[in-house]
Order: structure tokens, then C-alpha cells, then sequence
């Protein structure tokens, strides 16, 4: 037969650890409701001092409010005041500028009907100075009429002594053997051929020089001017050609041909003085080449 197992018996060390335990975590709950108890007081304590500020800044705000309210009572007040005061004001200045534009309207009309006048005796006088002017115009235009009347019968006198002019001049043969246009003798006689206007004329003025001088789109040179016998010679240079037109007379033709024309050009000297030759060149109006 076994001897039975022996009973667990517990060290004397390990149950002194427990109690020790035990009683720090029973100090520990005491420790925590005394902290928890003093908080709440501390919390009782400020929500007693914040419902004593609210109550303290709701009364402000009361206080407040109906001072606010008198004070906008006040100025309500006094706006009506200013109203009342402002319609009053605008009555009358309605009433004062409604006299002052009566005022001013009678002023206007009064300034209208003087300067109407005026204007009318203006234009009156405006209306007698222009009759005047009528009337100096009308006289005026009577002595234009005259002088006009004059002038065509000048005109026509001149054109008759031109017609006459024209008539007296002559159709000579040049010496070429072609009969030439009409040949003029002196100014009067070229001025009535140019108003003619059968060809071109360009008057010429030529000294004895060296060099020859440009008539038109030709060019002279005087080499002989022999004023007793009234006889010339020159040397005419047109297409890059000389051709010498020698011991020739006053209101002879001397005609010569060019590239530019059919007809012939003419030369006609006037008079022949000492060195010096004075006359006209004549060329066709037609410039085709031949």
C-alpha cells in the first residue's frame, strides 16, 4: 500500500507579496476617489463662477439693449424732426424759386423783344445797304456791258486787221523749188501767222560765233552777213547733216528737208545787220517720218 502525496503548503515569502499587493492597490482607489472628489469640487466650484459671469454679462447685455433702444428711439426722434424741418425748407424754396422763375422769365421776354427789335433794325439797314449795292452793282454791270461792247469791237477790229494781215501775206517759192507757206516780213506779219497756227514758228536772234546756236531741234551757224547787199549765208545742221544755205536774201525761204517731217523745214531772215541775222524758222505741224 502507497503512502498518500503529501498537501501543497505555501511559502510564507509569497503570501506576504500578495497582502502587499492588495493593500497598495486598495491605497491606490482611496489615492483616486479623493483625486476625482477634489476635481469635482474644483468643477463644481468654476461652473459656479461661470453662471455668476453669465448672469453678470447677461445684465450687461440687457442694459445694453435698452440703452441701444432709447438711443435709436432718439435718433428716430430726430430724423423726423429733420424731416419735417427739410419739407419745410422745400416748400419754400419752391415757392422762392418758383417766384424767381417768374422773375426770370419776364427778364427773358423783355431781352427777347429787345433784341428782336434790334435784329429788325438791323436787317433794315442791312436790306438799304444791299439795295445800294444793288444799285452800284446794276451800274456797274451797265458799264461792264459797255466796256464788253468795246472789247468785241476791238476784238473784231482785230480780227479784221488780222484777216487783212493774213490776206497781204504772200505764198513764195523757196529755194527748193517748193512753194512755201505764207512768208512774214516783219512781227505783225508773224505774230498773224502763229494765231494762224498752220505750223511752228521759232524766232531767232543769230550773232557771228563759233559755235552754232539751237533754233528749235535744228542749229545755226552764221558764217556771212553782208547788211548793204541785205544777203547771208549759213549752215544749217540738223539728222547729224551740214548743209550751207549760201549768199541768201531777206524774206527769201530757204527751205530744207528733215527725217521728221514730209514737208520742208523754212529759214526766212528778216533783216540782215553787221554779224548779225534776225528772222524765224517755220516747221510743219506733222512730224512722220519720211
Amino acid at each position: 500500500m502507497s503512502d498518500p502525496s503529501p498537501a501543497y503548503t505555501v511559502p510564507s515569502g509569497e503570501s506576504n507579496l500578495k497582502s502587499a499587493i492588495l493593500i497598495g492597490a486598495v491605497l491606490a482607489l482611496v489615492a483616486s476617489n479623493i483625486y476625482l472628489y477634489l476635481q469635482v469640487d474644483r468643477l463644481k466650484g468654476d461652473l459656479t463662477k461661470q453662471r455668476e459671469a453669465l448672469s453678470t454679462e447677461i445684465a450687461n447685455v440687457r442694459e445694453l439693449a435698452s440703452v441701444t433702444t432709447e438711443s435709436q428711439r432718439r435718433h428716430l426722434d430726430n430724423l423726423r424732426n429733420e424731416l419735417d424741418t427739410t419739407r419745410q425748407q422745400a416748400v419754400q424754396a419752391a415757392s422762392q424759386a418758383k417766384s424767381e422763375a417768374l422773375s426770370r422769365t419776364d427778364q427773358v421776354a423783355r431781352r427777347l423783344a429787345e433784341e428782336q427789335q434790334r435784329q429788325h433794325q438791323q436787317v433794315a439797314s442791312e436790306l438799304n445797304q444791299v439795295k445800294q449795292v444793288a444799285t452800284t452793282a446794276t451800274s456797274k454791270l451797265e458799264n461792264v456791258s459797255t466796256e464788253v461792247s468795246n472789247v468785241k469791237t476791238e476784238v473784231a477790229s482785230t480780227k479784221s486787221e488780222l484777216d487783212k494781215t493774213i490776206a497781204d501775206l504772200k505764198r513764195v517759192t523757196g529755194d527748193l523749188g517748193v512753194t512755201s507757206g505764207l512768208v512774214a516780213t516783219n512781227s505783225k506779219e508773224l505774230a498773224a501767222l502763229k494765231r494762224l497756227g498752220e505750223r511752228n514758228y521759232f524766232e531767232f536772234n543769230l550773232g557771228k560765233t563759233k559755235q552754232p546756236q539751237r533754233v528749235g531741234d535744228i542749229t545755226l551757224l552764221l558764217k556771212k552777213a553782208d547788211a548793204k547787199r541785205n544777203r547771208y549765208t549759213v549752215e544749217v545742221f540738223a539728222d547729224d547733216k551740214k548743209t550751207e544755205k549760201k549768199d541768201k536774201t531777206i524774206n527769201e525761204p530757204v527751205q530744207f528737208y528733215t527725217s521728221k517731217a514730209r514737208q520742208p523745214y523754212e529759214i526766212v531772215v528778216n533783216q540782215v545787220k553787221k554779224d548779225q541775222i534776225i528772222g524765224y524758222l517755220a516747221t510743219p505741224k506733222e512730224q512722220i517720218a519720211r
